[in-house]
């Protein structure tokens, strides 16, 4: 059955409105297939535990957002979610799959586009040229069911023990591959071969599934630059390439995008062009961060929380302090190694406003973009003290998804960053122990506030990515 949904739209003016409606991916099977000779190459940091991430860690994600996106899907069912050992709640292919129009799934979206003849025939041959597939392998994947299908350019498995390409395990980090834009979706072109399947299915469901046929003429895709492959040499300045942990939806009118180790200056540039052409947008701000594996995208450095509260790297957030306040030591200090962000805001028509730091712009988006009344607040990774600033930032501590604004989701591990929440008047809390506050009617979802949501974090903090990577956020209320 097609997902349809009469009220869907996409609508998506900031990072912290209340979240109506998202696509996420649940990890699937090909993420217990990674082998550590791959797993750098496929951008992981380790080899993960599947059952693990699955039961203890991303269902509780799930769960979480349906009790505030989609009450009536899990209301009153928690305990007989919990006890099924076969996960059927979760799982695409089941009868028994919560289908939820609001939590949607991506791997049901792309077999609905594949139950039709010819939009099947194309993508199997266009997933099968990217791939190097023979011939009658093209043909076995045609005459697949579709369901069935859709699980095999997921997972690269055609049976439980044959594989017949690589899996796409980054998948499960949906906003990587597009991002809403007020009333638009930018698709995104990625820095690595690994995710260039799934950018490949992106296009299809976003193209041909009916849920998006009203905003056909608002879906934009990033070109290449003219006759780049002519252009010599394969660094990244040369290559277009942006992905959607570097664009940030921060305001009705502003887009910040991060050119990082992922998302190159000409990716950026294409973008900028794009975005005013279509006038989406009348303002972007580019953060250069360094290219570094630490870093990745720019929501591993910050992200927003409140209207006037953001969490952030502050070693790499804030300038440099006059010379003749630091140590003697930093007298012969290289400056061209040190770790910075340049930041430049371009305005169609305008001349190009420069930005000393990561802090000044984000205060600048607090208080004239999103208009706080308040002076605007850092919540800093690892309580800014080393070397758990770093330590925690490489496991996500600056990842973190608004479902509502101050309510935000974050590992449990980081606990020195949990420590500044607390200092900053947050209220800390576990997702087990919230859903059953939930389920008995102790807490309300939508009353909650200022609210930091602990998630367990073992398997999935080896993948190097939070649950800001996590969704893909296509429908939130306005805030101003």
């Amino acid at each position: 059955m097609i997902l349809t949904n009469s009220n869907f739209k996409i609508d998506v003016t900031s990072e912290i409105g209340n979240l109506r409606t998202l696509l996420i991916h649940s990890p699937d099977s090909g993420l217990g297939k990674v082998v550590p000779s791959k797993a750098q190459d496929w951008l992981f940091e380790d080899i993960v535990h599947l059952d693990t991430m699955r039961k203890n860690e991303y269902d509780y994600y799930v769960k979480l957002l349906l009790y505030f996106l989609d009450p009536a899907k899990i209301k009153g069912k928690l305990q007989q979610i919990d006890n099924d050992a076969e996960r059927s709640f979760f799982k695409p292919d089941n009868a028994d799959f919560h289908a939820s129009n609001q939590v949607i799934e991506i791997q049901t979206l792309l077999a609905d586009i594949l139950q039709e003849d010819d939009i099947r025939e194309k993508l199997v041959a266009s997933v099968c040229a990217i791939e190097s597939c023979n011939y009658r392998l093209q043909e076995q994947l045609t005459n697949t069911d579709p369901v069935e299908l859709a699980k095999i350019f997921i997972s690269g498995s055609l049976t439980t023990e044959e594989m017949i390409f690589a899996p796409i395990p980054n998948l499960i980090f949906s906003r990587d591959i597009g991002i809403a834009v007020n009333n638009h979706m930018l698709l995104n072109k990625p820095a690595k071969k690994a995710r260039f399947r799934e950018t490949l299915l992106a296009r299809y469901i976003f193209f041909n599934h009916p849920l998006f046929a009203a905003y056909s003429n608002n879906i934009l895709e990033i070109p290449e630059t003219a006759q780049h492959f002519l252009r010599p040499g394969e660094d990244n300045l040369e290559k277009t390439t942006l992905e959607g942990g570097d664009v940030m939806m921060v305001s009705p009118q502003h887009l910040i995008i991060g050119c990082s180790e992922r998302t190159s200056i000409s990716g950026a540039n294409e973008a900028i062009k794009l975005l005013f052409e279509n006038n989406v947008v009348k303002k972007v701000t580019i953060v250069k961060i360094p290219h570094k594996r630490d870093y990745m995208h720019i929501d591993t450095v910050f992200t927003q929380i409140k209207r006037d509260t953001w969490v952030l790297l502050r070693s790499l957030a804030v300038a440099e302090a006059p010379i003749e306040e630091q140590e003697p030591i930093s007298w012969f200090a290289d400056k061209k190694q040190k770790d910075r962000a340049e930041i430049v805001q371009f305005e169609k028509d305008q001349k190009p406003k420069l930005f000393s730091c990561i802090e000044d712009l984000l205060t600048d988006i607090s208080e004239n973009d999103l208009q706080s009344p308040n002076k605007t607040k850092f919540i800093y990774s690892g309580n800014n003290t080393f070397p758990f600033d770093a330590r925690e930032q490489w496991t996500d501590s600056c990842n973190l998804l608004a479902i509502k604004e101050g309510v935000v989701l974050g590992y449990d591990r980081n606990d020195k960053t949990v420590e500044a929440f607390k200092q900053n008047g947050f209220n800390i809390i576990r997702v087990n122990e919230l859903l059953e506050k939930f389920e008995t009617g102790e807490l309300d979802p939508q009353k909650l506030t200022d609210t930091l949501i602990l998630m367990p974090s073992a398997e999935l903090s080896r993948a190097r990515g939070g649950f800001h990577c996590m969704s893909m956020p296509l429908l939130r209320d306005k805030v101003i």
